[in-house]
């Protein structure tokens, strides 16, 4: 075995302003574990004015893992990286942008740099399969729960304003 590593990109649309958008992507709470596709609890260790140490627990097969990841913040970009500190993907590396469309229209850009163990010599298609399996499944998991989450989110704020 080895490590095999895996790059991937895609953006996700939001109707939200950039600001509004990157201050709810940035804004780690405990209460975030409600909102993925697979449950988990989280804390947040705030370790610098621009970093956080997050580790989520999952329930997987009856047991618990969990995984800390350190996040580092750049709120006059509206981006911020998030490296994986332990677990099965240890020292990859993601990275998040919001982009402004409009007043209130805005885009994350994503970047994954992921590391799994492998095959010690994996094909082409073996990277072009685990590419694709993983990109569905991140774009998904921003399309189908963090997205509608975040929107939700902001409009509940403006309307008990």
């Amino acid at each position: 075995m080895s490590i095999v590593s895996v790059r991937y990109r895609f953006r996700q649309r939001f109707h939200a302003s950039a600001s509004d958008a990157y201050r709810w992507c940035t804004d780690y709470r405990p209460s975030d574990g409600r909102i993925f596709s697979t449950k988990r609890r989280r804390t947040v260790r705030r370790i610098a004015e621009d970093a956080v140490v997050l580790t989520d627990t999952t329930i997987q097969d009856g047991r618990a893992r969990s995984i800390r990841r350190l996040v580092r913040m750049d709120p006059e970009r509206f981006s911020w990286t998030n490296t994986h500190l332990d677990g099965p993907f240890r020292h990859s590396q993601f990275w998040y942008r919001v982009v402004r469309d409009g007043p209130r229209s805005s885009h994350l850009e994503f970047e994954g740099l992921h590391l799994e163990e492998g095959p010690a010599r994996p094909s082409a298609a073996h990277r072009s399969r685990r590419q694709r399996e993983i990109l569905a499944q991140d774009a998904s998991e921003w399309r189908d729960y963090l997205a509608p989450a975040l929107e939700a989110d902001l409009k509940s704020d403006r309307s008990s304003r």
